[in-house]
């Protein structure tokens, strides 16, 4: 009786930590999550060059990663003028919001996107990102 009572304790000992598990789990019900390949800023395919803060930067590829846990980040390999090529990355926690992505940048302000289909565009203050689950 005692061994049968122990494995029934342990039973619900998992099945608690299991549905805490799947509580905790981050939830894809909106299914923008993945990673998204930039296409055009501002109308111009890559790679090519975008003015930034009034320099001119050369964009060879960048991505964006949208995560189920409200986090996300983009990563841009660009070159500035005379100089060597670079890689940025920059992180964002967001939310959904009426079809909104609202993200707040670390150490920075807030920008907003849209995800319909495959398609993510973002206002990045004025300049148009557009990226592509599928490349």
């Amino acid at each position: 009786m005692k061994a049968m009572l122990r494995v029934f304790s342990l039973m619900i000992v998992i099945l608690s930590l299991a549905a805490c598990q799947q509580t905790l789990r981050p939830n894809d019900d909106n299914g923008i999550t993945g990673i998204y390949y930039l296409l055009k800023f501002d109308g111009t395919t890559l790679p090519g060059t975008v003015m930034h803060d009034g320099v001119a930067l050369e964009v060879h590829t960048g991505s964006f990663f949208i995560n189920a846990d409200g986090t996300c980040f983009s990563r841009t390999r660009f070159t500035p003028p005379g100089g060597e090529e670079e890689i940025r990355e920059v992180h964002a926690k967001y939310v959904v919001k009426d079809s909104r992505l609202i993200m707040k940048w670390e150490g920075a302000g807030t920008t907003e996107g849209t995800v319909e289909g495959d398609i993510f565009t973002m206002d990045n203050h004025g300049m148009i990102f557009e990226y592509t689950r599928n490349p």
